[in-house]
């Protein structure tokens, strides 16, 4: 039984990559089934994307393993989308011991993720073009974070304001990494942010995640569509959140510093429009 979940969870890699790569080929103009030899070109922003989302996901995995919790190798979903999948997820079995274990395992995902996400916006903001505002007449515009928006300022020297980037595939790929980070620490459910929130602040987790719900949807009425989504799935999957085993052992300075790096990189990656038409 382990080998053949193990064939699944490589099965799911390869495809992945293989919806990536073309995806990322179709970024850079490509039409694969019309010029097949230059899917390679899809390399740059597949590769990227993919190292963000297995250090994320394989974070989740070593912290788990490091506290004797059940956990999964991560599972890719290949999907024929804009980025080529709808990322990828681990399974862990509770009980989760304490809520020491439970803020390495959930903060673990989000931060190596980020780290990741970070070097490769700097490296792709490098390589991006600048043109002045009003120049692309049709596409998709992408939102930009409190973090993204410094970034284009400290590589590229401009107001991301006032000029448009047509970002490298690399660049894209982080952006995209920046987003998940973001979404997986919205504080609600069993999300990497719920399951930083409940160690954090125990059953105080249920109010704070029931009244992100509202907030979604406003943002969903107010900014991008998008929202609207995100709370129905969360409403289908739960805002509440499984006791720990020994709820009695407190968290310790460093693992609560942990936690409020988190709630920053939180504030700081949130894009409240990640997409808009232009």
């Amino acid at each position: 039984m382990p080998h053949k979940l193990t064939r699944i969870h490589v099965l799911l890699f390869i495809l992945t990559f293989m919806t990536t790569t073309i995806a990322g080929a179709f970024l850079n103009g490509v039409i694969p089934w019309e010029q097949p030899d230059n899917i390679y070109l899809g390399l740059p922003f597949s590769l990227t994307l993919l190292f963000i989302l297995l250090t994320h996901e394989m974070s989740h995995y070593i912290a788990s393993r490091l506290h004797n919790v059940s956990a999964t190798l991560p599972y890719f979903i290949p999907a024929p989308s804009l980025i080529g999948t709808f990322g990828a997820v681990i399974k862990m079995k509770p009980p989760i011991p304490d809520r020491r274990s439970l803020i390495d395992i959930g903060a673990s995902g989000p931060i190596g993720g980020f780290i990741i996400a970070v070097i490769a916006c700097v490296v792709g903001l490098h390589y991006s073009e600048v043109k002045p505002t009003g120049h692309i007449q049709e596409g998709l515009a992408f939102g930009s974070s409190l973090l993204f928006s410094f970034l284009t300022k400290l590589v590229l020297g401009i107001d991301p304001e006032k000029f448009d980037i047509l970002l490298h595939p690399v660049a894209f790929a982080g952006w995209i990494g920046l987003l998940v980070t973001s979404l997986n620490l919205l504080p609600i459910g069993q999300l990497d942010g719920g399951h930083i929130t409940y160690a954090l602040l125990g059953e105080k987790h249920a109010w704070i995640s029931k009244g992100m719900l509202p907030v979604l949807v406003v943002l969903g009425i107010v900014y991008w569509e998008g929202w609207l989504i995100w709370a129905v799935l969360m409403i289908f999957l739960g805002y509440k959140h499984p006791p720990v085993v020994y709820p009695h052992i407190q968290l310790d300075r460093n693992r609560k510093l942990v936690g409020w790096i988190a709630l920053v990189i939180f504030i700081l990656t949130f894009t409240p429009a990640p997409v808009q038409g232009f």
